[in-house]
């Protein structure tokens, strides 16, 4: 099955919201080798890159979805950005909704531009991640 223009506009919702803890910020801060202080402490706010932690599960149903017929080992995640309305910070409620904004196909590869918006419990709207994936579909 080939991805094509009637896959945009498709939205995955991840199921469950993320409760952003200051632990999960201090471990992502470490992981990353970042030394902020900002990363840290009661009052901690996220590393930018901290969202795609956030936006994981929604990005897990777009690449699950059976009409798009993708596989995983066929798949290589390209340019992604982050826009911030404010920043993520401890205590945050956070959903995630995935969106397909773009499809096209480059010989035997489709490339496929998603657009993840991240918000609060009570609808606030924190942040949008932008990315593409490359599948290729030619015989291995």
């Amino acid at each position: 099955m080939t991805i094509d223009a009637t896959m945009v506009g498709r939205s995955y919702t991840a199921a469950e919201t993320y409760q952003v803890g200051r632990e999960k910020i201090r471990e992502f801060a470490e992981a990353i080798g970042d030394p902020n202080p900002a990363y840290r402490g009661d009052d901690a706010v996220a590393p930018p890159t901290f969202a795609f932690v956030l936006s994981a599960p929604a990005l897990d149903l777009l690449l699950a979805d059976p009409d798009l017929g993708l596989r995983l080992d066929r798949i290589v995640h390209g340019a992604q950005k982050f826009s911030y309305v404010r920043p993520i910070k401890a205590g945050d409620e956070v959903a995630a909704t995935a969106t397909i904004t773009t499809v096209r196909k480059a010989g035997d590869v489709e490339v496929i531009m998603y657009e993840t918006v991240l918000t609060s419990a009570d609808g606030e709207q924190l942040a949008t991640s932008t990315a593409t994936v490359s599948h290729n579909r030619a015989d291995a």
